[in-house]
C-alpha cells in the first residue's frame, strides 16, 4: 500500500491533544492508536467539562461518559454509555471491541468491565462542574434533587432548554455555569492509509440518569470506513440519533459525492427535525485520501486539523448549509 500522508482531524477542543495524537502517526503508528490517545488525554484534562474527569453531571449531580472507538478497516467497532466512576471510556471502548463478542456496553456492565479490565477508578465529579450544576438549578428557579428523590423528567426537560454551545470555555465559574452540552471528537489517517475514529463525552449535562446521546452509538455519532471516509458529530445528540448523521456523511461519500455534497445532504436532514431554539449539530469528515472539513448548522463554529507535515494543528471554519449553498452557485 502506498504511503499516505497521516492526518488528524478533531473538534475544536481535540486540537491540543492532536499533537499526541500525531506524534505516534509519525512513528508509523496506526490510525487507532493515535485516535485513542487523543481521546484519553482529552478526558484527562480537567480544563475541558464535556469529557472525562469533571465532565457536566446528570440532573442528580453524577458524571456518566459516553464513548465509542472504530476502525475503518474491518468497520469494527466498540462503545460504552453511561460509564460512571472510570475516566477512561474511549480506551474501554476499545477493549469492549477487542476483547469481548460486544459493541456496545453499557451502566453497571461497563463499570464491572473496567474493573475486570484493571481500569483505575476515578472521581469524575469535581468542584467546578458541581458548581456550575448547582448554578443551572438556582437559574431555573428549581431546588437541588434530595438523596432519595427520583428526578423528574420535567425537571430535566426545565434544565436542558436553551443549550449553549457545544465547546465549553474553561476555568471560571461564569463560563462554566454556561456548559451544557459537548463532546471531543478525533478522526485520523496513517502512514498506511488506515483510518479510525473516537468519540467521547459526558453527554448533555442536567440528563435523566441513564441518558444516552448519540457518541456512543455507531452510525449516529461515529461512524468510519476506511474505503470511503469517517464521520464523527458535536451537539445534541437526540438529532443524530434520529438522523443516523456520521453514517449518512460516510454514505454519501459511498455513493459517490463529494465531501460538500454528502455534508449538505446530512445538515437538510438535521434541518427537517424539529428542535428547539438553540439546539444544533455539527460534525467532522475525512476521506481516505486525506481530505478533511467540518461543518455546523451554526455559524462560527471551528474544527482542528493536525497533518504529518505542520508544526501544530490549526483551526478552520465549519461549513453551514449557507455556506455550501453559496459555494454550489445555489
Amino acid at each position: 500500500m502506498a504511503q499516505v500522508e497521516p492526518v488528524i482531524v478533531s473538534s475544536e477542543n481535540g486540537g491540543a491533544a492532536a499533537a499526541r495524537a500525531m506524534d505516534i502517526l509519525r512513528a508509523d503508528g496506526a490510525a487507532l492508536d493515535a485516535v485513542v490517545a487523543a481521546a484519553a488525554h482529552v478526558e484527562q484534562d480537567l480544563g475541558d467539562h464535556s469529557v472525562g474527569v469533571g465532565g457536566m453531571p446528570n440532573v442528580r449531580g453524577a458524571v456518566e461518559l459516553d464513548a465509542s472507538v472504530m476502525e475503518g478497516c474491518t468497520r469494527r467497532a466498540g462503545a460504552v454509555a453511561a460509564l460512571r466512576q472510570y475516566a477512561d471510556a474511549a480506551r474501554l471502548a476499545r477493549y469492549v471491541m477487542e476483547r469481548t463478542p460486544h459493541v456496545l456496553i453499557v451502566g453497571e456492565g461497563a463499570q464491572q468491565l473496567a474493573r475486570e479490565a484493571g481500569f483505575s477508578p476515578a472521581q469524575l465529579e469535581r468542584a467546578a462542574s458541581l458548581r456550575a450544576w448547582r448554578a443551572r438549578f438556582a437559574r431555573a428557579g428549581l431546588e437541588l434533587p434530595a438523596d432519595d428523590a427520583a428526578p423528574a423528567a420535567s425537571t430535566v426537560k426545565r434544565l436542558t432548554t436553551q443549550l449553549s454551545p457545544s465547546r465549553p470555555q474553561p476555568a471560571d465559574d461564569a463560563a462554566a455555569s454556561e456548559v451544557e452540552t459537548g463532546t471531543v471528537n478525533f478522526l485520523a489517517l496513517d502512514a498506511r492509509g488506515r483510518m479510525a475514529s473516537a468519540v467521547s463525552t459526558s453527554g448533555l449535562g442536567w440528563k435523566y440518569p441513564g441518558r444516552v446521546g448519540d457518541s456512543p452509538v455507531i452510525g449516529a455519532g461515529n461512524y468510519c470506513d476506511g474505503r470511503f471516509g469517517a464521520a464523527a458529530c458535536t451537539g445534541l445528540g437526540e438529532l443524530c440519533l434520529r438522523a443516523l448523521t456520521a453514517r449518512t456523511v460516510v454514505e454519501g461519500l459511498r455513493r459517490g459525492g463529494t465531501l460538500n455534497q454528502s455534508a449538505r445532504h446530512a445538515l437538510r436532514e438535521l434541518a427537517e427535525l424539529t428542535r428547539a431554539q438553540g439546539q444544533f449539530v455539527g460534525f467532522v469528515a475525512l476521506t481516505p485520501d486525506g481530505r478533511h472539513r467540518g461543518y455546523s448548522e451554526r455559524d462560527g463554529q471551528r474544527y482542528a486539523y493536525l497533518s504529518a507535515s505542520m508544526t501544530q494543528a490549526r483551526l478552520a471554519p465549519r461549513l453551514t448549509l449557507a455556506d455550501l449553498a453559496a459555494a454550489a452557485g445555489a
